[in-house]
């Protein structure tokens, strides 16, 4: 029971955290939504994406081995923290020359305009996840949980005031989410007392710093496949359609964004108990009843969200921005397949095997950028949406095939299909069904057959309400 107690302590502080950072700024949707144009969003959008891309680049994927190697070597934690920083410093570096290059001879005009705050924003993410990363690792959660709140107040503060009232439009918007960012690294520092960590030390233990890079160079493929399956679609669009219609698109992503929250709460408690905890027989069914109870609770939020889809379109989305409702359908079905592979991603992380993991995401990658372009050459922007939940579906089905080799679960696969199949059936009726009270009876039958057809999750939750 200790277990489950330690996964739902953290879980719960984590959620206080992304509470501030993403419910919070969800509400601020029709603010961005009425005051920043399409394409003010779009930029935003492709500069955010690609620093995610970066970030694990530019790191060597160091930033992953900052929060697993604490985890079980907590000894030599300033030197693993001081191995990561090195990295991030030399990645920064070489981004700054690259924004040279680019400031005397110009490739992107947009960079050029916007490349300080481009680096500014790059250098507070990639040194925010780090800290992160770090507090994560050696098991600071709360800390880690108050940060996130901090940069959550901030953001919102700054955004309404540089956007209502001083009116600065996109540079507002960046240097709100850049100030937010600086103020969570300022708090980490002394909160897990980095700030007394000599960084001048020399690193002798280059055992350690070889087994960190062993790890993390198979991260990047990860990473970098995880990032295409993330943002490929947003690519395609801009190639396809351009910045204004990629705008729309990014802010569809803001109600998928409900379930991106607790799914990111849940996979960062879960890094800490799956290695913790592992088991190959699973033979306290801990893996196993943690899968269940993530598939039924996401699966149940993706039906609802869908039947409630053009309800919050209404609220969130203004004016132009409104025709972003029918991609939230597909991108609901992709987070929820992104969940699962979360918690089967614990089994690899567990046993350090980075290799498999990325090898998965590199074909869901791939699938992703193939059947994105296709889909959306044939059905216009919704193919983006359809081709990304496509490569989650893919390294879903990886993922249950690879963990064989290092545990058995055991779970009901068919009645899970069963229930993919209804949620697919749903996003379809919504998209097709133009009568607005025949969509929502329809809706709602899905949502309570999907729900009949969970039942043993309901009654295990009932049983546990009970007691």
């Amino acid at each position: 029971m200790k277990k489950y107690i330690y996964l739902i302590k953290n879980m719960g502080l984590l959620t206080i955290s992304s509470f501030g950072s993403k419910l919070l700024s969800f509400f601020l949707v029709p603010l961005y939504t009425s005051i920043l144009t399409t394409k003010d969003y779009g930029i935003y959008d492709v500069f955010n994406t690609t620093i995610m891309l970066l970030i694990p680049i530019l790191t060597s994927g160091m930033l992953e081995a900052v929060l697993r190697f604490p985890l079980t070597d907590k000894k030599n934690k300033n030197e693993i923290y001081l191995i990561g920083a090195k990295h991030l410093l030399r990645g920064f570096i070489i981004l700054v020359l690259i924004y040279l290059v680019n400031y005397f001879f110009p490739v992107s005009i947009i960079l050029k305009q916007y490349g300080i705050l481009f680096l500014a924003m790059y250098f507070t993410a990639a040194a925010s996840q780090l800290l992160q990363n770090y507090a994560r690792g050696i098991e600071m959660v709360a800390a880690l949980a108050i940060s996130g709140i901090i940069g959550a107040v901030t953001v919102i503060a700054l955004n309404i005031w540089f956007l209502i009232f001083l009116k600065w439009g996109l540079v507002g918007y960046f240097l709100a989410n850049i100030v937010g960012m600086l103020l969570t690294i300022i708090y980490l520092l002394f909160a897990l007392s980095v700030w007394k960590i000599n960084p001048f030390k020399k690193i002798i233990n280059k055992k350690l710093e070889k087994s960190m890079i062993d790890y993390a160079i198979p991260t990047i493929a990860n990473s970098i496949s995880w990032w295409v399956n993330n943002a490929a679609d947003r690519y395609i669009i801009i190639g396809l359609f351009g910045l204004a219609t990629n705008g729309i698109y990014s802010v569809s992503y803001k109600i998928p964004s409900i379930m991106t929250v607790f799914q990111n709460i849940f996979n960062q408690a879960w890094s800490i108990s799956a290695v913790q905890e592992f088991d190959p027989n699973d033979s306290k069914g801990f893996y196993k009843n943690i899968y269940r109870m993530t598939n039924f609770f996401m699966v149940i939020v993706c039906s609802g969200l869908i039947l409630t889809t053009k309800i919050f379109a209404k609220i969130l989305y203004q004016g132009q921005f409104y025709t972003a409702w029918k991609y939230v359908p597909f991108l609901l079905i992709s987070v929820l397949f992104g969940s699962l592979v979360g918690v089967l991603s614990g089994v690899f992380v567990a046993v350090k095997d980075s290799k498999r993991l990325g090898v998965s995401t590199v074909i869901g990658a791939f699938i992703n950028i193939v059947s994105g372009v296709l889909l959306s050459l044939i059905f216009g922007p919704i193919g983006a949406a359809l081709g990304t939940t496509l490569s989650y579906v893919v390294v879903w089905i990886i993922r249950l095939i690879d963990i064989r080799k290092y545990m058995h679960l055991s779970i009901n696969l068919c009645r899970d299909i069963c229930t993919y199949i209804l949620l697919f059936i749903q996003a379809l009726c919504i998209l097709f069904t133009k009568s607005t009270m025949t969509t929502y009876l329809l809706q709602t039958i899905f949502f309570f057959i999907i729900l009949i057809t969970n039942y043993e999750e309901v009654r295990t939750l009932l049983k546990k309400i009970k007691h």
